[in-house]
């Protein structure tokens, strides 16, 4: 029986181009992609992955972030010193 969840992943870019994934609930999970969808698809494929494991070898799951979908993260620039 599949159940769907969700789990937050933070999408870096890297100087050289491509996109490095690593996911907080997982911490095994980190891969990467050179466009924005291959780290995408790369991600859900190294979380499914990990969640055979988990399952295989009886470890609890970490709940799902699905109730994060409506939060909005957002990288904001701040300068140290004031104008």
């Amino acid at each position: 029986m599949r159940t769907a969840a969700a789990y937050v992943c933070i999408f870096r870019p890297q100087r050289g181009g491509g996109y490095t994934v690593r996911c907080p609930a997982f911490p095994e999970v980190v891969t990467h992609g050179y466009e924005l969808e291959e780290a995408r698809a790369n991600a859900r494929e190294a979380l499914e992955l990990c969640l055979e494991v988990y399952q295989a070898e009886g470890r609890p799951l970490p709940p799902s972030d699905s109730y994060r979908r409506r939060t909005v993260t957002e990288l904001v620039p701040a300068s140290t010193t004031r104008i």
